[in-house]
């Protein structure tokens, strides 16, 4: 992947099974989080296994940015925080990512100061930082909140000191950036109704490699005893929970055959239940997940939760299958209000769908015909891909850098496994370039 943003458009000619092996990458949500963490600490790290995303490009460069010297080497990251010489990332990168949020939990808590812009990222509904800002004023830091830009600073003592923390939703966000402001705070935080994410026990970790106190993430109750320093480590970042869910979803819906390797099942059991509910093969063992079609294809209930519940980063894709499958399913998003914009699109292809507030009604039909069709957000992106990988004739996805964002090397993967997927690329520089099968 180059430093510009692809542009363009990704042309699949559908109706040909998925058949073979695939392997996972890193995972985009815990790499961003783990590369802002990397602040928090007094000496060099190391971060291995980075995927090749735009959300890690764009994360690596606000730590650059902010006075931070980078280097990389393929999939290795050696960050070096000891330069950081600002607290205030730069406004448009900071804008542009979601994950930017991070960046004041790891400031504040190393530097005693922070200042952000409100993140940007997928519009996919409101993600307040009211319980991160919250947290923050819980440990001690004086913030404000005023024309989009949030600032943080400790008081005269220039230390945060923990706190018990009860927050009032479960926030991945907000988890995370606390964990990141605690770790270095005086004394002990507890964080109440904490997230249980993948990628929060991830921060976790790589915080504890370093000679952090942390405790009981993964479950709803975190209890963080800070410590004055931070030791150099070496991490490698687990594999992507939702890279694996997409390609499984891909094969089903393909009536294909996939063993993905280099993944973690029990990461995926909510979707492995609804796949074998629909009537698909799921086998699993060690970091293997093999998807087989049955050619039964059943509708489903299904609701989008907080994990360990059905992930709403996979709705999109798997609304995309049910689109076929044989009955009406009913898909209740729980997590973001806008989160079914790329309905509007599988209605191009023959899709029969309405929706009722937060709640999709999919009434299956034989078949879906390829169209024009147009990415709204990362994931609607990752659905798009998939309803073109099963429908009859040529599918063309238009604004294919949303998939970039989070999905490494996702049309070759694919056409390893026998999809016919072209990528039409127009860097924003005006040179183009035509890759695929």
């Amino acid at each position: 992947m180059t430093d510009e943003i692809a542009c363009g458009r990704w042309i699949i000619e559908g109706g040909r099974p998925l058949l073979g092996e695939v392997e996972i990458g890193g995972g985009k949500n815990p790499a961003v989080a783990v590369i802002a963490a990397s602040l928090l600490c007094d000496e060099p790290v190391t971060i291995e296994n980075l995927p090749y995303i735009e959300d890690v490009r764009v994360m690596i460069e606000l730590l650059e940015c902010l006075g931070a010297k980078i280097s990389r080497n393929g999939r290795v990251l050696c960050v070096d925080p000891r330069t950081v010489n600002r607290v205030a990332p730069r406004y448009d990168l900071a804008h542009a990512l979601r994950a930017s949020s991070y960046l004041l939990g790891a400031l504040l808590g190393r530097w005693g100061q922070a200042e952000a812009p409100y993140p940007g990222g997928c519009d996919i509904g409101e993600r307040a930082l009211d319980q991160h800002i919250k947290g923050m004023r819980a440990l001690g830091a004086a913030v404000t909140d005023q024309y989009g830009v949030i600032r943080a600073k400790v008081g005269r003592g220039g230390k945060l000191v923990g706190s018990e923390i009860y927050l009032d939703m479960v926030t991945v966000g907000g988890t995370i950036n606390l964990l990141l402001a605690a770790c270095r705070a005086k004394g002990q935080t507890i964080l109440f109704n904490a997230a249980k994410e993948p990628h929060v026990v991830e921060v976790a970790n790589f915080l504890n490699s370093m000679g952090a106190r942390i405790k009981g993430a993964g479950t709803d109750v975190i209890r963080v005893n800070g410590v004055e320093k931070l030791h150099g480590s070496t991490y490698a970042i687990i594999p992507d929970q939702i890279e694996t869910g997409t390609m499984m979803i891909a094969a089903a819906a393909t009536n294909g055959d996939v063993t993905i390797r280099g993944c973690i099942p029990t990461h995926m059991e909510a979707l492995s239940a609804k796949l074998l509910e629909m009537g698909v093969r799921v086998d699993e063992r060690d970091d293997v997940i093999r998807v087989r079609s049955t050619g039964i294809r059943r509708a489903l209930t299904l609701k989008t939760q907080v994990y360990p519940g059905f992930p709403t980063d996979l709705q999109q894709p798997m609304t995309a299958m049910l689109s076929t499958a044989r009955g009406v399913s009913l898909i209740t998003e729980t997590i973001f209000e806008s989160r079914f914009k790329h309905l509007r699109e599988l209605a191009r292809m023959g899709a029969r769908t309405q929706v009722m507030d937060r709640v999709a009604v999919i009434e299956g039909v034989p078949e879906l015909t390829g169209a024009t069709l147009s990415a709204t957000d990362l994931r609607a992106g990752a659905a798009l891909v998939v309803a073109g990988l099963m429908a009859r004739g040529s599918t063309d996805i238009l604004n294919p850098h949303y998939i970039d964002r989070g999905y490494e090397r996702f049309a070759d993967k694919l056409n390893s496994l026998g999809a016919r997927i072209v990528r039409e690329d127009q860097a924003e520089s005006g040179t183009s370039a035509r890759t695929g099968a």
